[in-house]
């Protein structure tokens, strides 16, 4: 009987229950076929090359943005911003595009071209326009070009009280105080502050024109048709020579 079972099949005892396996058949293999990853609802984005970056950086600041700043945001070398910044304004150039990235107040902002600037004076026609009386631009004056320096010593160079033009300049935040001097009474010192150099278009004070050049362009408007009105209202446009505004960048963007 035993040799017959043999014969007919293999006894299974590993779960404990005895069946029989037909002789000359292989074991059923049980093959697991491989779940696939399910794909990630947010896939990480490509990377964007740097001039898009800094392009875009650009275009969304308010304000100059330093050149560091920009390089760390865009994740490359400061040589690589700058050299990006060139080739956005040849870009620019090239294709005839009416902004170029201008440095100024130790950064960069985009500017449009001094050939639209009355287009987009017509555009804030309607706002109210800061205008810096005569007394106020003397005393700016001054100050660009002394700093930093206390009152007494604007005064001794004006001949007259200049309290209320260096409130004004401080209101609009033209100057600002650098600490006191060293001497009796310890006086404010002021200088110009980077808003200064932001409205005007300047990269530095360096980039002020010579005493020579403002000299000049004080002598032609005292023999103007407006010299006489020594107390006519001036904008910053007229003392910059409409030469940094935003809405009208110097012919070189640099």
């Amino acid at each position: 009987m035993m040799e017959e079972n043999r014969a007919e099949g293999v006894e299974s005892r590993e779960s404990g229950v005895v069946g029989v396996e037909p002789v000359g058949t292989e074991p059923k293999v049980e093959v697991q076929t491989p779940v696939p990853e399910p794909e990630p609802l947010n896939p990480s984005p490509q990377p964007l090359d740097p001039p898009e970056v800094i392009e875009a950086l650009l275009f969304a600041a308010d304000a100059p943005v330093k050149l560091d700043r920009l390089a760390e945001l865009a994740e490359v070398p400061p040589e690589t911003a700058r050299a990006v910044i060139d080739r956005l304004n040849a870009s620019y150039q090239e294709s005839g595009r009416t902004f170029r990235v201008q440095r100024v107040a130790q950064g960069f902002q985009l500017y449009t071209m001094p050939d639209y600037a009355e287009f987009v004076r017509r555009l804030y026609q309607h706002q109210y326009t800061h205008r810096l009386s005569r007394a106020a631009l003397e005393v700016l004056a001054i100050v660009a070009y002394k700093q930093p320096v206390t009152r007494p010593e604007v005064e001794q160079l004006r001949g007259v009280d200049c309290s209320g033009p260096l409130v004004t300049l401080l209101e609009r935040r033209l100057v600002a105080t650098y600490g006191r001097a060293s001497r009796p009474g310890n006086p404010f010192l002021y200088r110009t502050t980077p808003e200064f150099l932001r409205y005007f278009g300047l990269a530095g004070l360096e980039d002020l024109p010579r005493m020579e050049e403002i000299g000049e362009f004080l002598a032609r408007r005292e023999t103007g048709p407006d010299a006489g009105e020594t107390d006519k209202g001036e904008t910053f446009d007229s003392l910059a020579m409409d030469g940094g505004h935003r809405d009208a960048a110097p012919e070189e963007a640099r």
